[in-house]
């Protein structure tokens, strides 16, 4: 299984340089199918997804498709995905895009299509690839409202969890002093990384990378 869990997307050319050493072509050749669907609940300004989808566009793409897994159908969907070549799952609200992923019956689908795909999460897109949840749920760091999913447990392709956003000042919770104090409740190791890391994993093979700045917490 092949992943890039980033904070910010491709941000620079750190991080594009990784995307393309595992799709393993020119992105010329590539499709890249974009999820939006953890933005459908975020409430004003979505300038932040227009810049999202803009840094996919400027990979320079064969095809760049938008793909809601929550408005269309698993026939709509299905056909979509299989075609791509990067499945990129875009930021937003965390429990909402774990709720689709369960209610759209792509949770049951993403382990097959991970054979050949590579998966790439940007900040709820990341984390939902994680072990837990469960730094997001009592403690707020991201000020989510829980719609729709009530859980923890997420899609489980790490052992880790991901703290995206880290010295963000849209996000002042999610700095070292706090972060370190929440860890010490979680059972697993936690990557937090800022808008320009990110984590590149191939089966079992972690990898940071990027031009930021990030921490390794609970790390044995």
């Amino acid at each position: 299984m092949k992943l890039l869990l980033t904070s910010g997307g491709i941000t620079n050319g750190t991080i594009k340089n990784a995307l393309a050493d595992l799709i393993g072509k020119p992105f010329s050749e590539t499709s890249l199918a974009f999820i939006p669907t953890a933005a459908d609940v975020e409430d004003h300004d979505k300038s932040w997804l227009v810049n999202d989808l803009n840094n996919c566009k400027n990979l320079g793409l064969k095809l760049l498709d938008i793909v809601d897994i929550s408005a269309l159908s698993k026939e709509q969907w299905e056909p979509r995905l299989q075609s791509a070549d990067i499945l990129f799952f875009g930021g937003g609200n965390t429990f909402h895009l774990m709720y689709w992923i369960n209610k759209s019956g792509l949770a049951k689908k993403l382990p097959g299509l991970l054979k050949t795909k590579v998966y790439v999460g940007l900040s709820a897109g990341s984390m939902v690839a994680g072990k837990t949840i469960s730094l997001s749920d009592s403690k707020k760091l991201y000020y989510e409202d829980i719609k729709g999913y009530q859980g923890e447990k997420v899609l489980g392709f790490v052992d880790f969890q991901i703290r995206p956003h880290l010295n963000s000042p849209h996000f002042p919770d999610v700095q070292e002093k706090k972060l370190r104090k929440l860890a010490k409740n979680a059972k697993e190791k936690v990557y937090a990384i800022d808008d320009n890391m990110a984590i590149k994993v191939v089966d079992c093979k972690v990898e940071v990378v990027g031009e930021g700045k990030y921490l390794i917490l609970n790390s044995k």
